[in-house]
């Protein structure tokens, strides 16, 4: 009797298995409990934080040593992750807008690590700007000429060390030869160039920090108090 409803048991799952195959039904792929934590790089090399097929797309132009910019991910954090990203409702995407070489160092830097470590690195160097960005307005006239001359690396290393970035890594677990293969990236850089002159001329963007949302450049739109009423029309 026990092997007469083994077999049976044995023959209902065949049988599933068989209607499954039959009728192309799969199981469908777990959906991750948290969008927030989903990271990626797009085929142009921008990152993007969220569900890639979320219905709306939000791209953030930035500068490392834009205080706007800064004050902007200290209000929109936990709100953008929170209440839109993490819920699949939407994505973000952020877009290196260089302005000077110290937001060209930081930018080497926070674009060398894996594409799941860009936005806890991001977020901490636009959150401790106030406290590293110091040398920019009381350097002296030898440490600009550092800044600004001699070869690619010597440049960027120089102002890595100026503005404590070597410690500021070693903290988060990377040492000094990995970044200072990091800091010689000057194929990177230039790239991050180009990015930035397309945005201009291509795009309009003309500040930081600026916005997109699927596609289309928010004119007048610099800050989360005049982005958020636009975000939350969008995700009802």
């Amino acid at each position: 009797m026990k092997r007469t409803f083994a077999k049976a048991a044995a023959a209902i799952t065949l049988g599933v298995a068989a209607i499954a195959s039959l009728t192309g039904a799969t199981k469908p792929a777990p959906r991750p409990a948290n969008w927030a934590l989903t990271a990626a790089v797009t085929p142009e090399g921008h990152h993007l934080l969220g569900n890639p097929a979320a219905p709306l797309r939000l791209v953030e132009f930035v500068s490392y040593t834009c205080p706007h910019c800064s004050q902007f991910e200290m209000d929109s954090e936990a709100q953008l992750k929170l209440g839109m990203i993490a819920r699949g409702k939407g994505a973000v995407e952020v877009r290196n807008f260089v302005r000077d070489p110290i937001d060209v160092t930081v930018a080497l830097i926070t674009n060398c690590v894996p594409a799941n470590r860009f936005f806890t690195l991001h977020t901490a160097f636009m959150r401790g700007q106030p406290q590293w960005i110091g040398p920019l307005s009381n350097s002296t006239p030898a440490q600009r000429e550092r800044w600004t001359t001699g070869g690619f690396a010597s440049r960027t290393r120089a102002i890595a060390s100026d503005f404590k970035f070597y410690e500021f890594m070693a903290a988060r677990g990377m040492d000094r030869p990995t970044l200072d293969r990091c800091l010689a990236n000057e194929a990177l850089a230039n790239k991050l160039a180009q990015q930035t002159s397309d945005a201009a001329e291509k795009l309009g963007v003309n500040g930081t920090p600026s916005f997109m949302i699927d596609g289309i450049l928010l004119a007048g739109t610099h800050n989360w108090e005049a982005l958020r009423p636009q975000l939350m029309a969008r995700t009802k």
